[in-house]
């Protein structure tokens, strides 16, 4: 099947790139992989193994049920995924979670990789944008691109259309907000583009309210970072528990003002300060708080968040950063199957298109590989449906944010999987059940949505191995 094919040429040998390898190769596809180390190596990296795992070696629950990165590890089992083989095949004790033996777990894939018929390794840096002459591309290299192939693709794309710094704010899941408290309005009734005048879920604060979280703030642990993490304050991106230490009013007069508001719950009760939730996505279910990137502990920082009135009982779909990451604005640059809009020749995987997480990246290097020996072997491969995880976080990173009203800013950040991603699902209460608690309907909820995701999945995945072979 490979004799005078096309080579698909992929640039990154982390977990996006060698899952994007495998899952061509397997497809009858002949393809290099490129890795830059041991020739040239990232701030993050420590070896030069493919798909080496730079942080944590935990990929998170593998409650394939409850959770979303576990409905994640099982649709990539599924689908003959090579990072979750050798995930399984070096998995060690940790609960509810899938950790792995770094060493065992890198040793697999390039084993599998290096064995592979129709797969060749080529230890080099690709340094600019892959050669004319290459037909078909996968850009994999991650949160630490190199800057020569960072400049080439910031030159392709436009200046504005590629990021070095995860600015982010805590995302929560709408239906956890206490609707009794919070409301919608926008600042003066403003609609603004596409919007109503009610653009905002807005959570009062009393005086003494604001006050205790503004201590919780100034005292609150921050994360430590390597030096090639830290990103540099500007505008646009003030930590809000730095903003505080600069001045306890510092920050309602800046993300927390309560001007142009009044509170429906209690219209003679202006409040204090006010923090604002603005929708993250088009299905509504995810909004993120404004303008409150932040530093703080993910432990301290979901503790204080909850001091919000409103969201005491907030779950969030991810909590806030601040630091170094290079990815595309890739609901405007890539198309719906991750080819770059400006040269179609070439697709992105992994972090780089605005995914977080190891599976997340992975998840995407095998849409892509997948997607990409489609188009070889000339063959029609429709996207996963949305109501799958991987179907989801594509539809994430090429069109499920909400346009900024504001032009000069940008509103797609990183996400992990997250069941805020995927679309809404009916829930009944069961026959014979008399009491049907919000926990209750929850965990059904979560159960309904993987149940149906899996079914899809597999679905898909057949019609490929139909069609490939």
């Amino acid at each position: 099947m490979c004799d005078g094919q096309p080579i698909l040429h992929i640039v990154g040998g982390g977990l996006a790139g060698s899952e994007a390898a495998w899952q061509a190769a397997n497809a009858g596809v002949r393809v290099v992989l490129h890795e830059m180390r041991p020739h040239r190596s990232s701030p993050a990296h420590v070896t030069d193994h493919l798909a080496e795992l730079v942080c944590s070696n935990s990929f998170r629950s593998d409650d394939a049920e409850h959770n979303a990165v576990g409905l994640l590890h099982e649709e990539m089992r599924r689908c003959g995924s090579l990072i979750m083989q050798a995930a399984d095949m070096t998995s060690l004790p940790a609960g509810g979670a899938l950790a792995v033996d770094r060493v065992g777990f890198s040793q697999q894939v390039a084993d599998a990789l290096e064995s592979h018929a129709n797969v060749s390794i080529a230890r080099e840096e690709v340094a600019g944008l892959p050669p004319a002459e290459w037909q078909h591309v996968i850009v994999a290299t991650g949160p630490l691109t190199s800057e020569p192939l960072a400049k080439a693709i910031q030159t392709l794309t436009g200046e504005d259309e590629l990021a070095f710094f995860d600015a982010i704010a805590p995302i929560v899941h709408y239906e956890s907000i206490d609707h009794s408290v919070v409301w919608a309005q926008s600042r003066y009734d403003k609609p603004g583009p596409s919007g109503t005048g009610a653009d905002y879920l807005n959570c009062p604060l009393s005086k003494a309210e604001y006050d205790r979280f503004i201590d919780a703030l100034i005292e609150s642990e921050q994360h430590q970072f390597h030096e090639w993490e830290n990103v540099p304050y500007f505008d646009g991106c003030m930590p809000i528990e730095e903003m505080a230490r600069r001045g306890r009013e510092t920050p309602r007069f800046g993300p927390m003002k309560p001007v142009g508001l009044t509170n429906p719950h209690k219209p003679d009760d202006q409040p204090y300060a006010v923090v604002q939730l603005r929708q993250d996505n088009k299905l509504g279910t995810l909004w993120n708080i404004v303008g409150f990137q932040t530093k703080m502990k993910y432990g301290a920082q979901a503790e204080i968040l909850r001091l919000i009135p409103g969201l005491e009982k907030a779950t969030f779909a991810r909590l806030g950063g601040l630091h170094h990451n290079t990815f595309l604005n890739s609901p405007k640059v890539l198309t719906n199957d991750l080819k770059l809009r400006a040269d179609p020749r070439i697709r992105f995987a992994g972090q780089i298109t605005g995914v977080e997480g190891y599976v997340e990246s992975a998840a995407i290097g095998l849409m892509a590989g997948r997607l990409a020996a489609a188009e070889i072997l000339g063959l029609d491969l429709p996207l996963p449906a949305d109501t799958t995880a991987h179907g989801a976080l594509i539809a994430h990173i090429t069109g499920g944010h909400v346009a900024d009203e504001n032009a000069k800013l940008r509103s797609f950040q990183p996400m992990n999987v997250n069941f805020g991603l995927f679309p809404e699902i009916e829930v009944r209460k069961p026959e014979g059940v008399t009491r049907f608690k919000k926990v209750d309907r929850n965990r059904l909820k979560k159960e309904l949505t993987s149940a149906r995701a899996l079914q899809a999945i597999s679905d898909w995945n057949a019609e490929w191995l139909a069609k490939a072979g």
